[in-house]
């Protein structure tokens, strides 16, 4: 199973152990780019730049971790997402938008606390297992 990672699933997990289970029963554990600008991003505004910039890298250095590049076809799901959510009038923020894609396009299930990834049926929702 490959599980992309939402900021926030980052995030909890470094915090509390949250997605524990799910990072060790994956096969591949997707970190989608647009993710990586909000952490460094979380990480410029907080007080421990250094300390959690050195746990992001340990984490990119583990086998069954990757980056997943925004490309064309990214692009393209992100446009098909985008009108699918225009025409439903169900708008949800921008990055989450290419975050879905991302998932999307590596065929992944997407660990995620925010609510409004259900807006999209075509994106799988990863269940926290316990």
């Amino acid at each position: 199973m490959n599980l992309v990672l939402d900021t926030n699933a980052y995030s909890d997990w470094r915090r509390t152990g949250r997605w524990a289970e799910n990072l060790a029963l994956a096969d591949r554990v997707i970190l989608p780019s647009i993710v990586l600008g909000e952490l460094e991003y979380g990480f410029i505004r907080g007080g421990r730049t250094a300390a959690n910039r050195s746990a992001l890298a340990e984490f990119l250095r583990e086998p069954q971790v990757e980056v997943a590049p925004v490309t064309h076809a990214t692009g393209r799901i992100y446009a098909e997402l985008l009108l699918y959510l225009r025409g439903k009038g169900r708008p949800i923020p921008t990055n989450d938008i290419w975050i879905a894609a991302q998932a999307k396009e590596v065929n992944g299930e997407l660990a995620a606390r925010d609510g409004h990834f259900s807006e999209l049926p075509m994106v799988m929702l990863a269940r926290e297992i316990h």
